[in-house]
C-alpha cells in the first residue's frame, strides 16, 4: 500500500523472525491489546492524550518478549536515514510493536534480534508482502491446548480491501492457542489435531477440561497491523484497532484468551476523506481474510505439519 512498505526477516532453521511495517513520513496510530498474556513496545505512547502524534514503524515479532530487541534494528535503520521525531541532537524514530510466543518451535535459544530487525527494514518493499512461514509467521503454530505434538504451522498473512479510492488492508501472524475458523467456508480450517491426525475442536477440549489450569506456555498471540489510506487522528485510529478485533472474533477459537496476548495496531497515512465505521467494517473484513491466509498460506516447518500438508484430512 502506498506510504507503507513491509519486510521480513527470519531464520528458518530456528523458526523464528521479525515483520516491520515502515511509515517513514510519519503515521497516525492506535492499538488494542485484548490478550491477557502480551509482550508489547511503546503501546502507551499511542493514548491520545500523550505527546507523540505520528509513529514511524510497527514490528511484530517471534521470541516472546525477547522478539522486542528487534526494534533497536528498526531503530538504527531509522536514524540512519534522519527519520523519527527532531529532538535537535538526532532524530528519534517512533518505533512500536509487539511479539508473539514461538520458544516451543525450532530453537528457542535463538530471537529476533537488533540484525534481524534491520534486515526486515532491508527487505521493506511497497508492493505485497510475502506470506505464509516467514518474517513474524516463521514459528507461528496453532491448535496447541493438547500440546506441541497436535498443532498445526501457521503464519503471517495479509488482505487488501479497496472501495473506489479507499484502502484498507490488514497483515496478520497467526499464533492463536486454538482454532481457525474461515466464514467464507463456514468451517474450522487449522488448529488442533485428534488422535487420528484430523482437525479437532479446541473449545470443545477446553470446555471438557474446565476444572484444570493449565500452564499452557505462558503465551500463544496473535498480532495484527490494520493500514488505510483515510485520514483520520490517532484517537480514532485508537477506535480502528478495537473495531477490526472483531475479525479475530470471526476467525479464532477461541480469541482473546488469557493466554493469548492478541494485538491489533491501526496506521492511517491520510490520502482520502472516509467515514470511519465503514473502514470499522472493511478492516473487520481484511484481518478475517488474513487470519485465515495466515494458515492457507503457511508452509511445514520444524516439525509442524502446514494445513495444505494434511489436505483430506481436515
Amino acid at each position: 500500500m502506498k506510504g507503507f512498505r513491509i519486510g521480513h526477516g527470519q531464520d528458518r532453521a530456528a523458526a523464528t523472525g521479525v515483520t516491520v511495517v515502515l511509515c517513514e513520513e510519519g503515521a497516525s496510530a492506535g492499538v488494542d491489546v485484548r490478550g491477557g498474556a502480551p509482550a508489547t513496545r511503546e503501546t502507551d505512547l499511542l493514548a491520545p492524550v500523550n505527546l507523540v502524534k505520528k509513529i514511524h514503524a510497527v514490528f511484530l515479532a517471534g521470541g516472546s518478549a525477547f522478539g522486542l530487541d528487534a526494534a533497536s534494528g528498526i531503530m538504527t535503520y531509522l536514524e540512519e536515514r534522519g527519520v523519527g521525531f527532531d529532538v535537535a541532537v538526532t532524530t528519534v524514530p517512533i518505533v512500536c510493536g509487539a511479539a508473539l510466543f514461538d520458544l516451543t518451535v525450532g530453537d528457542g535459544r535463538v530471537r529476533p534480534d537488533r540484525f534481524m530487525g534491520y534486515q526486515a527494514c532491508l527487505d521493506a518493499v511497497e508492493e505485497e508482502p510475502a506470506r505464509g512461514s516467514v518474517g513474524a509467521g516463521t514459528g507461528a503454530s496453532v491448535g496447541k491446548f493438547l500440546g506441541m505434538e497436535r498443532a498445526m504451522k501457521s503464519g503471517i498473512g495479509w488482505s487488501l480491501q479497496k472501495e473506489g479510492e479507499l484502502e484498507v488492508a490488514a497483515l496478520v501472524a497467526v499464533n492463536c492457542l486454538g482454532d481457525v475458523f474461515d466464514p467464507e467456508r463456514g468451517c474450522l480450517v487449522a488448529g488442533l489435531r485428534d488422535g487420528q491426525g484430523r482437525q479437532g475442536d479446541t473449545e470443545r477440549e477446553m470446555i471438557a477440561a474446565w476444572r484444570e489450569k493449565r500452564d499452557l506456555f505462558g503465551g500463544n498471540t496473535t498480532l495484527g497491523v490494520v493500514l488505510t489510506n483515510g485520514a483520520f487522528t490517532k484517537a480514532q485510529m485508537g477506535k480502528l484497532a478495537s473495531m477490526a478485533h472483531d475479525g479475530y472474533g470471526r476467525t479464532l477459537r477461541p480469541a482473546h484468551s488469557m493466554v493469548d496476548g492478541d494485538t491489533i495496531f491501526a496506521l492511517s497515512r491520510p490520502v482520502v476523506e472516509a467515514d470511519l465505521s465503514v473502514v470499522g467494517i472493511l478492516a473487520v473484513r481484511a484481518v478475517e481474510r488474513a487470519v485465515v491466509d495466515a494458515v492457507v498460506q503457511a508452509s511445514s516447518l520444524a516439525g509442524l505439519p502446514a494445513p495444505r500438508d494434511l489436505a483430506g484430512r481436515i
